[in-house]
């Protein structure tokens, strides 16, 4: 069923596509309607500036609120910026707490405060109680809207104030049970409130709550709590046990996909809010600052090669041999930088792990290193022989080999140690490592092949 859905999906976009390029607004408008917001969303993602203003002018009113909560931070911001603060004010007001948090963050300061001061008190409390939070913490996640049941009443009372609550939070599968203080004692399955007698009492049902999550514990550790356990949903306490609210499935995949996004983003040097049809002068300025830093680490390694100028000249040979010692470094010491990072995301890297995990890189580096640099050297005495160039054909075999085993371990350890550093300067390894990396590699590559050849041949 959701296969045949995914499709009917599928169908209706590629609908939308031909009707917009056809001219008929009334087919587009009336097919337009028939979305649902996430798929408004991801068409609007899926097509040009110019496009998606005119599509957001026949997005009902009452349904673009929804529509924003599926958006993209840099899509969405685009059209929260050209709305009144009377117009967010009331999408706001229609939103879950958490998802609300996500609108006002990505406003000014002036515009934010406009909009707070057009909600309802109870809204603008429990937005402003949110934003207290950072937002990559478990209190930047959480909702508020949780459900509170006390200790001493029974099943009977909970289901009349189920039944007068109305609608339940999405993805209520647990009522929490708290004191007077609204302290967490734990927590009900919603299961049990519907198949227990109506006289049962619910201090009888209480399951002690095993995967509390504290307030500022990060959105990531969050995340591989819910993976590694399966939940659904988790309550949110401070630090003296006090429930403030609960974060859910939905809240926890957003991260996952945001953590995906900045992974595979970030080893291409580009932000995680970028947007695939933005417009080109505000693209061409974010990819042009790494441009600029990736030149920076060019020059620095063509200086490296300029200084060992007479070096070439004599042994001209090295020139074709340059690339292969500093691209093989880069791409062992690139396997361990990502194998790192991806350890650290996953909390999989501690201080009482970390000697290990130097010391098997370290060997693994050293076999590899061995391993080619017999292999070049080998195949370079091989060409040297036969091409009976004018050079003492062992030396140059035992240069690129040298050079070959220094690189690989040297980008192996920079590898491995640098998310590490880079982490306790605050410095975001995904993004910062792999640009120094590869200048580490570049410039010990051709220190180590050229200042061998100087050795050999000068």
């Amino acid at each position: 069923m959701p296969e045949l859905q995914e499709n009917h999906s599928k169908e209706q976009l590629q609908q939308l596509n031909r009707a917009l390029e056809g001219g008929q607004l009334l087919t587009f408008e009336n097919l337009l309607s028939e979305l649902f917001p996430p798929d408004i969303a991801l068409f609007l993602e899926s097509s040009p500036p110019k496009v998606r203003k005119t599509v957001w002018g026949m997005i009902d009113i009452d349904q673009q609120g929804e529509v924003l909560q599926y958006l993209s931070d840099e899509v969405r911001q685009h059209f929260i910026e050209n709305m009144a603060p009377q117009e967010l004010a009331n999408v706001v007001s229609e939103m879950d707490t958490d998802d609300a948090v996500d609108i006002i963050e990505d406003l000014s300061e002036h515009l934010s405060s406009q909009v707070l001061r057009r909600l309802d008190e109870q809204n603008r409390s429990q937005i402003e109680q949110a934003l207290s939070y950072p937002e990559d913490t478990a209190g930047g996640l959480m909702n508020i809207d949780t459900i509170m049941i006390r200790p001493r009443v029974s099943v009977e009372v909970v289901l009349r104030y189920l039944r007068i609550r109305g609608e339940l939070p999405d993805n209520t599968d647990q009522l929490y049970v708290v004191d007077s203080k609204d302290v967490l004692i734990g927590s009900v399955p919603l299961s049990s409130i519907l198949t227990f007698s109506p006289e049962t009492p619910i201090q009888d049902l209480i399951k002690e709550n095993n995967f509390t999550i504290p307030v500022g514990m990060s959105a990531m550790e969050v995340a591989q709590i819910f993976q590694r356990h399966d939940l659904v949903t988790a309550p949110v306490t401070d630090e003296h046990g006090k429930l403030l609210g609960r974060i859910t499935i939905d809240d926890v995949v957003d991260v996952i996909i945001e953590e995906a996004d900045h992974s595979l983003l970030s080893m291409a040097r580009l932000d995680e809010l970028e947007d695939t049809f933005g417009s080109i002068s505000t693209t061409a300025k974010r990819r042009a600052v790494w441009l600029g830093i990736n030149l920076i680490t060019v020059i620095l390694a063509a200086l490296v090669i300029g200084l060992f100028e007479s070096t070439i000249a004599k042994v001209t040979l090295l020139a074709v041999l340059l690339p292969i010692v500093p691209s093989m470094g880069g791409i062992a010491g690139t396997q361990t930088l990502t194998l790192v990072i991806r350890g650290m995301s996953l909390g999989h890297i501690s201080n009482d792990n970390k000697s290990y995990l130097l010391k098997k890189e370290l060997a693994v580096s050293i076999i590899n290193g061995l391993l080619w640099a017999i292999i070049i050297a080998g195949l370079v005495y091989a060409f040297a022989y036969f091409k009976n160039a004018d050079i003492n054909h062992l030396h140059l075999a035992i240069t690129i080999g040298g050079a070959m085993l220094f690189n690989l371990v040297t980008g192996v350890l920079v590898g491995a140690l640098l998310p590490m550093l880079l982490k306790k300067m605050d410095i975001d390894p995904a993004i910062a490592g792999g640009v120094v990396l590869t200048t580490v590699t570049d410039v010990a590559g051709f220190f180590a092949l050229l200042g061998l050849a100087t050795y050999f041949f000068a």
